[in-house]
């Protein structure tokens, strides 16, 4: 197969990945289970899907690498929790538009480490980033599911999602990334249960659309999302599948609006185009910069 139509898989992969992705926070807000218990359950069906695919891959799982790499469950639990809490307490757009900037976080941080100078064209584009996210949330305050609490909890999940992708991006290069999510799925749900437990209780029983919310968003965006991505790698540039996966809150958004109901006025929306586009540009500068994985990792925000 010539390098050509592989790279064309490789993008169609992407913008696959792109849209699994944006059905996340659709699911979450689409089931009744609150955000504690759905990300308690999503994390025990991704360490069943883990154990598969060690038992398929003929890997396994060391206390070695568990001791190692379950600082990142936790980090990753905390992610998910807030995440999912902020989706059930505010419009789906919201979060999804704040989680967009993650990765100028990423970069401007990473940045910062590397001791490289940040240009005041990226400054301004960050501040561009900002601007549109406080238009977003003003221009849906006193919608019947916005909450100025569900959009703080979304703001904490950038630090979140940060330190998480930090601890990953060091440890994962000591541990096979498979053993790697294996392990993390695991620390994850072990921290997450009890806390949900506290929180909600024991639940009584879970009904058919809480099952299948939880199966289809640890499969699909956790699991067939990230291996689209991942195949991807070798043949699509850095720089243009950190752009394509950037379209994914515009597409939660819609998604949103079609299937929830939460319909974005025309501010709310020129606030995620400022956001998105401005987030891609941030990255499209960094592209002759950062190495590979880089970008990559900085734009997968998934659920």
């Amino acid at each position: 197969m010539t390098e050509d139509r592989l790279h064309r898989r490789g993008v169609g992969a992407v913008w696959l990945a792109t849209f699994i992705w944006a059905w996340g926070p659709v699911l979450v807000k689409w089931s009744a289970l609150s955000g504690p218990t759905f990300a308690m359950c999503r994390l025990w069906v991704g360490v069943c899907v883990s154990a598969i695919a060690l038992l398929v891959t003929g890997r396994r799982m060391t206390w070695t690498a568990f001791r190692a790499c379950a600082v990142g469950g936790v980090l990753f639990a905390a992610d998910i929790g807030l995440g999912f809490t902020a989706i059930r307490a505010t419009t789906v757009a919201d979060v999804a538009l704040i989680g967009a900037l993650a990765p100028v976080a990423i970069v401007l941080v990473s940045s910062y480490r590397l001791h490289e100078p940040v240009s005041v064209r990226s400054w301004v584009l960050v501040g561009a980033s900002f601007v549109g996210v406080v238009i977003v949330a003003v221009a849906s305050a006193g919608a019947p599911s916005w909450t100025l609490g569900g959009d703080l909890l979304a703001v904490l999940g950038i630090g979140t999602w940060s330190a998480y992708w930090f601890f990953s991006r060091h440890v994962r290069e000591r541990f096979d990334p498979i053993v790697y999510f294996a392990c993390v799925m695991l620390a994850g749900a072990l921290t997450m249960t009890p806390f949900a437990l506290l929180v909600d209780g024991v639940p009584s029983a879970l009904a058919g659309r809480d099952v299948f919310a939880v199966v289809t968003v640890a499969i699909f965006p956790g699991f067939i999302g990230h291996t689209l991505v991942i195949w991807s790698h070798k043949h699509v540039a850095s720089w243009l599948s950190a752009l394509i996966t950037q379209v994914s809150p515009v597409i939660t958004a819609v998604l949103a609006w079609i299937v929830l109901g939460e319909a974005i006025g025309p501010v709310a929306a020129l606030g995620g185009a400022i956001t998105v586009g401005a987030t891609m540009a941030v990255i499209a500068l960094d592209a002759g910069e950062a190495d590979e994985q880089h970008l990559e990792e900085a734009a997968e925000k998934v659920s």
